[in-house]
């Protein structure tokens, strides 16, 4: 049994097809890359996995059942979530964007700071960043957070919709480093969403490329370079595309 499973899903917004009878099994505890240009489907699919939207027809299983729409919040709770510009809530410091689902959960203080001094460690946030704001953090200190705060229940299922493309390059790569140091501490069924195959190809063991809502290939970054030997990533994405049939 896998994590997380996708069988012949398809989703209609109007006349416009999103996801075109997609199937997918995402390997157990590793990274997955989807990939592919702007409105492939590729975010809807992430939504899928999370019940943000339902498919029209096929289904959807986490942790070997069908994901139950009228039990989100249980659901999620073995989830974690982080998306472009990182959602955290402007009006509660870095610490309480964090352990905010743990709080919901009952965690106790020494639980909540125990797992927070952790995740700080692993992501590298220094102890003053915790008590401020988002407002008064830098973009990647707030992405940190978010991805803090998305681990924080230690999810079986991590979910990441472009996490880091809003970020400066610089940044983004030191922040890349840091979810790979998050992954190997904390092993998750992980979804990485990215229009950037060189990020691709950097974080993920698997890969997926879609366009207009269905699935081109599936393969290993792995057997992907090799196939491809000495060719930029970006050239090797525009190829897989152009090849399509």
């Amino acid at each position: 049994m896998t994590a997380l499973r996708i069988t012949s899903a398809s989703k209609r917004y109007g006349s416009a097809i999103a996801l075109d009878n997609v199937s997918l099994e995402f390997p157990d505890n590793a990274i997955t890359a989807v990939i592919g240009a702007s409105g492939c489907g590729k975010s809807s699919l992430l939504k899928l996995c999370n019940g943000l939207i339902r498919p029209d027809s096929g289904e959807v299983q986490l942790f070997g059942e069908a994901i139950n729409y009228n039990a989100l919040p249980a659901l999620r709770r073995r989830l974690g979530y982080a998306v472009q510009g990182n959602g955290l809530f402007p009006h509660l410091t870095a610490r309480q964007n964090i352990t905010l689902l743990a709080r919901l959960e009952g965690r106790s203080e020494p639980q909540l700071n125990a797992r927070c001094e952790q995740l700080m460690t692993l992501s590298q946030l220094r102890p003053e960043h915790l008590d401020r704001y988002p407002h008064q953090l830098s973009g990647g200190q707030q992405q940190r957070v978010g991805l803090c705060r998305a681990m924080m229940l230690q999810p079986e299922v991590l979910l990441l919709d472009e996490p880091f493309a809003a970020i400066d390059p610089i940044t983004r790569e030191d922040i890349q480093h840091q979810l790979l140091a998050l992954h190997q501490a904390e092993p998750s069924t992980t979804v990485l969403v990215t229009h950037d195959m060189r990020e691709a190809v950097l974080l993920a063991e698997h890969i997926v490329v879609m366009q207009a809502g269905r699935i081109l290939h599936r393969l290993s970054s792995a057997d992907l370079l090799s196939q491809h030997p000495g060719q930029d990533p970006q050239a090797i994405l525009r190829q897989l595309l152009i090849e399509a049939p």
